[in-house]
């Protein structure tokens, strides 16, 4: 039986001082009984001799110090696991949020998770097939990534999301493959049109939804991302399937970071966030990967939006940091209606190379993809020279790479978001596209691949 304590001495927004304890853990699972019998949670943020800082799960309105009874549970928060999580909708904090019955766990493991030797990590090297053709052709997906999206407010993020999840597989592999999906500080709409989005697709057979909600309280976005990582290891290392692990809106988690951090009386950081931001972030990001010995695999995809359009804000600055690389969403191609509007210039996906290539994708893979960069980039230029001189003062040559920039936009860079484009349809898109350009200025691409994938037809 566990002791119960009345010794509340002070609520400062979502922190409760609690004294007189005695044994009392960091990171211990607390509960909080009222006087009306309405139980509420919490864990240890800080134990300092006898006393202790809880940080208060459900938020602290209605609440009298004099009255609660509060029971330190000598556990951290856990959540029970088995096959039957597949397919379900649970809230920020573990339980079901989709009228199903409570999941019979097989265990229960600690959303903390254990620590990966760096020394049994395996290099990422196999090849994940999102079905887009701006991440699968020129930003590609390795199993065992992180490979953050960084977009802005009002852009369709979501909607990428959802496609993402719904298409993604690694190819030519008999391993099952599974998608965590954990949501934080969303809209009931966002999550309506997610939750809809899985079930009327099927992809809600593969997956395991974590939803909390933008009026949930703040402090259980910080237990989300690590619910969903936490069944993600499960999936992975316990049933062994490749897993990719959504996780949406990290600006909104960061965000209640702060909160707690303020309230803590913190000496904040740059732009108020706490200075140990870099180190939280770091214990999400680094729990994707693979481990020597183990066939599951965890390839993760953190969503953010940057406040102000700013890639120098504090969050994406430090995500792009841990991570490896980022998919950049343009406002610009969003008004232009390119769907989804990835600039694929300022994007970068540093472990492409190692998920590339013959056996993997194709063995023209590399060329195509440095060659349709350049074409692209230099199209660009032509076009930002027509605007200051006039499209006169353009050379013939530049005039087909300006034509080259609007059609890989048109027809590379947007697709539906029902449209699932397999690899092979990715680079022979790429080639059709590089035969608007005259064969004498493929300079980034072997002859023989040349002579064996160009259109015949479309030689210029």
């Amino acid at each position: 039986m566990f002791k119960e304590y009345q010794t509340a001495k002070e609520l400062v927004g979502p922190l409760m001082l609690v004294d007189q304890v005695t044994d009392v853990k960091y990171y211990e699972l607390v509960e909080i009984r009222l006087s009306n019998g309405e139980v509420r949670r919490g864990r240890v943020l800080e134990a300092n001799g006898d006393q202790a800082l809880v940080q208060l799960f459900e938020g602290s309105s209605g609440i009298n110090l004099k009255e609660s009874k509060i029971r330190f549970l000598g556990k951290s928060i856990e959540v029970g696991v088995s096959p039957d999580i597949l397919g379900r909708v649970f809230d920020g904090m573990g339980r079901p949020r989709d009228n199903g019955a409570p999941i019979i766990p097989e265990k229960s493991l600690d959303i903390n998770g254990a620590p990966i030797n760096p020394y049994a990590r395996d290099y990422p090297s196999e090849f994940i097939q999102t079905g887009i053709s701006a991440i699968d052709g020129l930003n590609t997906l390795v199993r065992g990534q992180k490979l953050p999206i960084f977009s802005a407010s009002g852009l369709p993020h979501s909607q990428l999301a959802a496609q993402i999840a719904r298409q993604a597989k690694v190819l030519g592999s008999s391993q099952k493959f599974a998608v965590v999906f954990g949501a934080m500080g969303i809209t009931f709409e966002e999550a309506d049109y997610f939750i809809s989005d899985f079930r009327t697709t099927g992809a809600i057979e593969r997956a395991v939804l974590f939803m909390n909600l933008a009026n949930d309280p703040a402090i259980e976005r910080i237990s989300t991302p690590r619910m969903a990582l936490t069944v993600a290891e499960y999936l992975a290392y316990d049933l062994d399937m490749h897993v990719l692990v959504i996780l949406t809106d990290m600006t909104n988690y960061a965000e209640a970071l702060r909160e707690i951090s303020v309230a803590r009386k913190e000496v904040p950081g740059r732009r108020g966030y706490p200075g140990y931001l870099y180190t939280d972030l770091a214990t999400i990001y680094e729990r994707a990967g693979r481990i020597k010995g183990r066939k599951g695999s965890i390839t993760q995809i953190p969503i953010l939006t940057m406040p102000e359009d700013d890639k120098t804000h504090p969050i994406p600055d430090l995500t792009g940091y841990i991570t490896e690389g980022q998919i950049i969403l343009s406002r610009e191609l969003y008004r232009k209606g390119v769907m989804p509007p990835i600039d694929v210039l300022p994007s970068l996906s540093r472990l492409k190379d190692k998920g590339i290539g013959k056996g993997k994708t194709r063995e023209d893979h590399a060329d195509t993809m440095n060659q349709l960069f350049a074409a692209y980039a230099r199209g660009k230029e032509a076009k930002d020279l027509a605007v200051i001189l006039g499209e006169a003062a353009l050379s013939d040559i530049d005039k087909k790479f300006a034509h080259f920039a609007d059609e890989f936009e048109r027809r590379y860079v947007s697709q539906g978001e029902n449209e699932d484009r397999s690899i092979t349809e990715t680079l022979e898109l790429g080639w059709e596209l590089l035969s608007l350009i005259p064969r004498s200025e493929l300079k980034r691409i072997r002859d023989e691949y040349i002579e064996k994938y160009l259109p015949k037809q479309k030689e210029a």
